[in-house]
């Protein structure tokens, strides 16, 4: 794990660090056109989603540079997991930091975590389908493409590409 980066779970202090950057990596990475799309509103309420939901962030000299949501099946942010993997959404680093290990320390510390938790196996993730430097985190990182179990984001036609790591 990157020494410079520090994997905490998120304090409400952090909500508006975690929306700006969830907003900025989607937004940069093309997936939605403006800010305005329904579902990038629901994803910005941070205070909500941490409600119902693990989320953790990464930070560097004390500024959040990232962060992630974690499930397991059942929970309402968990929306591929079987029963026994834990799953990871909304990992995104802030754009202006990418390529600076962040991702790759979210993964390592995500992994770490699953490892520890009674009955599960694996982890899973969805990846957008153009995100090209988040697959190219997931395969060095040891994941692989389970192509039968990607789907459709519900209300939309955004297709999600599934990866799971066998522990």
């Amino acid at each position: 794990m990157n020494p410079q980066i520090l994997i905490r779970p998120a304090v409400p202090a952090d909500y508006d660090a975690v929306a700006r950057i969830t907003r900025d990596a989607y937004l940069g990475a093309g997936h939605f056109e403006d800010a305005d799309h329904p579902y990038m509103q629901q994803i910005q309420q941070v205070a909500r989603r941490h409600e119902a939901a693990t989320i953790w962030v990464a930070e560097r000299a004390g500024q959040v540079v990232g962060s992630v949501t974690l499930a397991v099946a059942g929970e309402p942010y968990a929306d591929i997991a079987q029963p026994d993997e834990l799953e990871f959404r909304m990992l995104v680093v802030d754009p202006a930091v990418q390529r600076s290990g962040a991702g790759k320390a979210l993964v390592e510390a995500i992994v770490e975590y699953a490892r520890t938790l009674p009955g599960i196996t694996g982890v899973a993730l969805t990846t957008g389908v153009t995100w090209e430097s988040a697959h190219g985190l997931y395969r060095k990182t040891g994941f692989r493409r389970t192509p039968e179990r990607d789907w459709f984001v519900p209300d939309t036609d955004i297709k999600l590409l599934v990866y799971r790591l066998d522990l």
